[in-house]
């Protein structure tokens, strides 16, 4: 089963409010958000984080406190036990996501704004490239984001991240159904996407065949009860 989680990252915390959450991550992670800065970009690191922390207690019946990781040869995280259990984290503009599977996963999220999609050139392959082109101009756009946030899911999902080309695989959008045209051994997955809102994208990569479609919002009380 694939479980997804967002919580939004924009909603006003204030300073007191922001030092609890603190006191619920690793040390790496305070010195690593503490890095950031615009307080923005700190606050979706510390969200993301906490919001995986959130999903994998609940999956697990862990506490916080007992969550364990490691990372793969490509520094992906994972937990380190259960070992079967997977997990990924994404954030962008307001919103902070989360998916938690049994099987290989990777999610994705992206704010939705004006780019020159001639960088679709660049990093989609050329069937993607043409099935962008043949969108009504106005749609353009949204199917650019469509198409990256699902390539960014499958390579997540995949483990190697940045390290498989994004241009070594094709994603096809065909009505309700998504399929990635691959010679890579992840052949077999399945796709969610999701538009959060008018300006956020979302979409998951499974290979587990079970998917709970609702990404589940999580708001600041949640967290503090569940982790704290």
């Amino acid at each position: 089963m694939v479980d997804t989680y967002r919580i939004r990252t924009n909603s006003f915390l204030d300073s007191k409010s922001t030092d609890s959450l603190m006191q619920l991550v690793t040390n790496e992670k305070k010195e690593r958000i503490k890095r950031f800065v615009h307080r923005e970009d700190a606050l979706r690191c510390l969200l993301g984080d906490l919001l995986s922390r959130y999903a994998l207690c609940r999956r697990t019946g862990l506490k916080n406190s007992e969550l364990k990781y490691r990372v793969n040869e490509y520094n992906k995280p994972l937990l380190a036990t259960p070992v079967h259990l997977h997990f990924n984290v994404s954030h962008s503009g307001n919103w902070a996501v989360c998916a938690v599977a049994d099987k290989l996963v990777g999610i994705d999220v992206e704010y939705v704004k004006n780019i020159d999609l001639k960088i679709a050139e660049r990093f989609f392959t050329n069937y993607e490239y043409d099935s962008l082109l043949k969108q009504d101009p106005k749609d353009r756009i949204r199917y650019f984001y469509k198409l990256w946030t699902l390539k960014e899911s499958y390579i997540k999902a995949d483990g190697r991240g940045l390290s498989l080309p994004l241009d070594s695989f094709s994603i096809e959008i065909n009505n309700d159904s998504i399929s990635v045209i691959t010679d890579n051994e992840l052949k077999s997955c399945l796709f969610e996407m999701c538009e959060i809102d008018d300006f956020h994208i979302s979409s998951v990569c499974s290979l587990d065949s079970s998917f709970n479609t609702t990404l589940k919002e999580v708001t600041y009380f949640d967290l503090l009860q569940a982790l704290a």
